[in-house]
């Protein structure tokens, strides 16, 4: 396998540059941007050999910091909300900034999305990979600890496309990471939405929430609802479903489902998603017990793709492997505790191939 990694210039950010890497197995191409530490590009064949790229991204640095949409990016400290932007930690209260009407989303106004990660390693001895690395000061959006965070994007001879988070903090602290991709395997340049990507999703409980997307604590089963993605489903079979309250609040799915309740050793499957025209498939694996699925619905076309094409609702899905929202405020979810000298971690896998006509 011919693995090769390059470096560009993708711009400035405050005086400091701004890198893109282009990660190639020889078959399938990976762009990852140091800004966010995001996947900017996927370009993957389809079932004719055609590559396509299925990840949504700017063509610019200007579009990703005068529109932020977490567009690829890594979410931290804390992905997903938090409840009124506070919460208890050993006693003591903390309060982080809201950016979400009353919570706070994704780490908060300059969560790691907004950071430009530092470009540590690069390699091709079993994986054409990059190791970005970014430090989160104590009292950074008002975190406690501060953080070294790192994320190695290796794109291996399978055509499968990792990322491997990992953490360690100077003293007791929270955090949850993940990736935040806008998908569509039809190809970002098709014209076409992913709505009519077909879904499964392994899990058999999800987790409702109030009006202002925060989970009710609730694990509700999803049989016999709009949320029942154990066997293959085409996600526009239900999601304008007005009958149901929670695609009301959140305007089509913006939840998270239950697919397991520990965080594993290993990968596990998280999702399986099929472009019926083109055949691309797409598997979501990680260590995680959660899975946020978000349809694109606040895409508004205020916002342009690397095509030149307005980015509407639908365009676009995120699948996003993560601790179950909010779980700093829920016990009973687990926890997002990081002692001193342990070593948080997230594995995120998504692999790629075709499905024969």
């Amino acid at each position: 396998m011919n693995f090769t990694v390059n470096r560009a210039d993708f711009g400035m950010l405050n005086g400091a540059r701004v890198e893109l890497i282009r990660l190639s197995n020889g078959a399938v191409e990976a762009t990852i941007l140091t800004y966010g530490a995001s996947i900017h590009s996927v370009r993957v064949p389809d079932r004719d050999g055609h590559l396509g790229d299925v990840a949504l991204g700017h063509a610019t640095l200007v579009e990703y910091v005068d529109q932020p949409q977490f567009m690829g990016s890594t979410v931290g400290r804390l992905a997903n909300r938090v409840a009124g932007g506070r919460f208890m930690l050993d006693g003591t209260e903390y309060r982080v900034p809201t950016n979400n009407g009353p919570n706070s989303l994704h780490g908060s106004d300059q969560g790691f999305d907004k950071a430009n990660w530092q470009v540590l390693a690069l390699d091709t001895d079993d994986a054409a990979s990059v190791t970005l690395g970014h430090v989160s000061p104590d009292g950074d959006q008002g975190y406690p600890g501060t953080l070294n965070v790192t994320a190695r994007y290796a794109l291996d001879a399978a055509n499968t496309l990792h990322v491997d988070y990992r953490a360690v903090s100077d003293t007791v602290t929270v955090v949850a990471l993940s990736n935040h991709a806008y998908w569509n395997l039809a190809g970002e340049d098709s014209g076409r939405s992913a709505l009519g990507h077909i879904l499964t999703i392994p899990a058999g409980q999800y987790l409702p929430t109030d009006a202002t997307a925060i989970p009710t604590g609730e694990l509700r089963p999803v049989e016999c609802t709009a949320f029942d993605f154990r066997a293959p489903t085409p996600i526009a079979a239900r999601v304008r479903d007005a009958g149901e309250a929670q695609l009301r609040i959140g305007r089509g799915y913006d939840h998270n489902w239950v697919v397991a309740h520990d965080i594993a050793d290993q990968l596990r499957l998280m999702a399986h998603v099929l472009d019926p025209v083109s055949g691309r498939v797409m598997e979501v694996h990680s260590t995680q017990p959660g899975l946020q699925f978000y349809s694109g619905n606040f895409l508004d076309g205020s916002s342009v793709n690397k095509s030149g094409r307005m980015l509407r609702m639908g365009d676009a899905i995120a699948l996003e492997p993560q601790q179950f929202p909010d779980t700093v405020n829920r016990p009973e979810f687990g926890s997002v505790r990081l002692e001193p000298g342990q070593v948080y971690r997230n594995q995120i896998a998504w692999r790629f191939g075709v499905e024969p006509a």
